[in-house]
């Protein structure tokens, strides 16, 4: 076990934390992967080697340090590769390392669903379960050549992969000030699809607002659906041009979501995050001689304005988009 799968318990979606704990991991090894708003990949494989102690070890270390310099809490998974250590975090617990060895890996997948593997959507996995495979035993039974067929063959080959164990990820550094994120929990588990899209709404506002208040534009988007069973979906899309209008920001979180096809989905959280920033002035826009898109862009301009004189709560985010 030489990858970790850190959550940090934030009060908030407060993305403005992560750069701090991402610098506590950095003390342990420089191969820190951000996943923002609040996770992130480390590989300890040097760091074993370095400080004599497992990964596992390393992780406890990691958990009290966190409390005691910035008082946050944390749950970590611990595995072989990036995949399973993400798994072994949906079963973590604050205080105790889910740690899953080499050796048990495809014991620790076969009883899981297929959706709780990463990369695996609600699409997928409906086709999936649709001929008997709904979990990550039987998809790792049956021929590739049947998998090939129902969801295409690069795809059918790393979901046979997978489900048997075979990690080829790697954590990839990055820097997490090329992307904002913000969060919107549910108080509880919500099946309401008007809900989820009033929490994408007002997320998307306030990630144009953001952008604009650091003159600052993104080239993709990124939804993150968190369900009620500890599983969620990432989707990611790249915008028709870089952006920090809330109303291109909000279309597109909106057909991110709908792709997903969720039908009565017990949803705790859903999470948009903005990447690939870049400067504003860096960024060209396509006419397009559309008054009411004109109008909501001066609409925009005003409202940053009372913002930066009123502060953040003059108006609200997401409520100019549609």
């Amino acid at each position: 076990m030489t990858i970790l799968c850190v959550r940090f318990q934030l009060p908030s979606a407060d993305e403005a934390a992560l750069p701090a704990l991402l610098g506590l991991l950095e003390e342990f090894t420089p191969v820190v992967q951000a996943l923002p708003p609040d996770t992130a990949l480390a590989d300890l494989r040097g760091a074993e080697r370095y400080f004599g102690r497992t990964a596992v070890e390393l992780a406890s270390v990691i958990r009290v340090r966190a409390l005691a310099l910035h008082g946050v809490d944390c749950v970590i998974g611990a595995g072989s590769g990036p995949m399973t250590a993400r798994m072994a975090l949906q079963e973590a617990r604050p205080g105790l390392t889910r740690a899953v060895a080499g050796d048990e890996v495809r014991e620790f997948l076969a009883g899981r669903p297929v959706v709780a593997l990463p990369g695996v959507g609600t699409k997928t996995a409906r086709t999936l379960c649709e001929y008997g495979l709904d979990t990550l035993g039987r998809v790792a039974a049956a021929p590739l050549s049947t998998l090939q067929r129902l969801v295409g063959a690069r795809a059918g080959r790393e979901l046979h992969e997978k489900a048997n164990g075979v990690d080829r990820g790697r954590v990839v550094p990055n820097a997490v000030s090329r992307s904002l994120a913000t969060e919107r929990p549910f108080t509880r588990d919500e099946l309401d699809p008007g809900r989820h899209r009033r929490a994408l709404l007002s997320a998307a506002g306030e990630l144009g607002a953001r952008l604009r208040a650091l003159d600052k534009v993104c080239r993709s988007l990124t939804l993150t659906v968190r369900y009620a069973d500890r599983s969620a979906t990432t989707r990611t899309r790249t915008l028709p041009e870089p952006t920090a209008h809330s109303a291109a920001l909000t279309r597109t979180a909106y057909g991110l979501y709908e792709a997903l096809g969720l039908q009565r989905a017990r949803v705790r959280a859903i999470a948009l995050r903005a990447e690939g920033l870049d400067a504003a002035e860096r960024a060209s826009h396509q006419l397009t001689f559309d008054p009411v898109d004109e109008k909501v862009r001066r609409i925009e301009e005003v409202a940053d304005r009372a913002r930066a004189k009123f502060g953040p709560r003059a108006v609200m985010p997401g409520t100019l988009a549609a």
